[in-house]
């Protein structure tokens, strides 16, 4: 053995040439053998997040393929067939990586894995509805991004009451004030808003803005002219005559309105002014004396023949009423003689002096006259204010008894 190994190394060196042809054929070999092994290999066709090309590969299962591309596929992401899938010519295959994505709902912020595309296809994914009036951060078709934020603030109904106009308004948070510029409510200088236009809106909220103005109401209104008495001596008594006739003055009054809505809530007096002067009416009353002649009846019975009867107005009257000075027109102290039977008469109707029986009153003399008496109207006395209330105002059957 140990002289055959001397023999091999005692022989003769090899020539250039002959180490240009082991080399040749070493080369062949390696050739040869790359050739095989790049001829047993399967083509496949891949798109990897989107970038297609062609691998060809001794792989066996789609999941050594993936690991020779050093491809990690989380649980989130798209493959197009399992991982055990085995490799064969012509196989296409598909990988889309999942993309986190932060979502904030009203506040509240959620992480979410997705394949979509855009912002749109991600939202129908995780089947958010949107309203027209709802705000999202991104646009629809915004395309997803790794660690992209979209942020939501959901749409929700607002109660608005401007003037007498009633309407629900969806809205998100925001302040009052922009609310109602979003809305086109101009707001005028005196109306009232609630809640503060600083304030924020919320889901219970409701906005009423009252529509405040201030008005002028200028108004004319009469002015009542007073009946003035003046004794005339030459002018029979119980008789009256007119010497100015009265009339009404005109005011012009300047009132500022307060109105809410539409609907007056305050009035105040601001100026007046007197359009015309009112003149006010003089009465001459009679104060000369004349002899009367009475004739005394018993009843009316004896007296019925001579006597006209008439339906009258009856009310009745005090010596303490307001402007009365307790003497008739005819000189009689009611207040020193408060039981005596006296009627207040137009003298025109039934003279002064005459004697008139009274339906539900007695026999009475005719022995006063009132501004309020007139035509077929009479004013009975009383002694008292409660007497006066118990008469009260009722048509009576009256006979004169000329």
């Amino acid at each position: 053995m140990i002289q055959n190994m001397k023999n091999l190394f005692s022989r003769p060196r090899r020539t250039p040439r002959t180490l240009l042809i082991m080399t040749s054929v070493a080369v062949f070999i390696l050739a040869t053998g790359i050739i095989f092994y790049e001829s047993t290999k399967k083509t496949v066709a891949l798109s990897l997040d989107g970038k297609k090309q062609m691998v060809k590969t001794h792989a066996d299962t789609i999941n050594e393929l993936l690991q020779e591309l050093d491809v990690e596929v989380g649980k989130e992401d798209y493959l197009s067939l399992a991982k055990g899938t085995e490799v064969s010519d012509d196989l296409k295959v598909v990988w889309t990586p999942a993309v986190e994505v932060s979502l904030t709902i009203d506040g509240e912020t959620t992480s979410n894995w997705t394949l979509s595309e855009t912002v749109g296809e991600f939202l129908k994914e995780e089947g958010i509805q949107l309203r027209a009036e709802d705000k999202v951060s991104e646009s629809m078709d915004e395309a997803i991004e790794e660690d992209m934020n979209i942020t939501i603030e959901k749409a929700f109904p607002i109660a608005l009451k401007v003037g007498n106009e009633k309407r629900e308004i969806w809205s998100t948070s925001t302040t009052v004030a922009d609310f109602l510029k979003s809305e086109k409510v101009s707001l005028n200088k005196l109306d009232q808003v609630s809640p503060a236009l600083s304030n924020r809106l919320t889901k219970e909220s409701a906005v009423t803005v009252t529509r405040v103005e201030k008005v002028t109401d200028v108004v004319e209104e009469p002015i009542s002219y007073e009946t003035i008495k003046r004794t005339d001596p030459s002018l029979e008594k119980g008789k009256e005559k007119i010497i100015t006739e009265g009339q009404e003055g005109l005011i012009s009054k300047t009132y500022e309105l307060t109105r809410e809505n539409g609907k007056t809530i305050s009035k105040e007096l601001v100026s007046e002014k007197t359009v015309q002067e009112k003149v006010d009416q003089v009465v001459a009353i009679g104060t000369k004396e004349k002899k009367a002649t009475v004739t005394k009846v018993s009843s009316p019975s004896t007296s019925s023949s001579s006597a006209e009867e008439y339906h009258v107005t009856a009310t009745a009257y005090t010596s303490g009423c307001n402007g009365c000075t307790g003497k008739t027109a005819t000189g009689i102290n009611l207040r020193a003689n408060p039981n005596a039977k006296v009627i207040a008469v137009d003298p025109s109707f039934i003279p002064l002096g005459t004697k008139v029986y009274v339906e539900g009153y007695g026999y009475a003399t005719a022995a006063d006259t009132g501004g309020a008496v007139s035509g077929k109207k009479i004013d009975v006395f009383v002694p008292s204010t409660a007497d006066a209330y118990s008469w009260g105002v009722k048509t009576v059957k009256i006979k004169v008894f000329r």
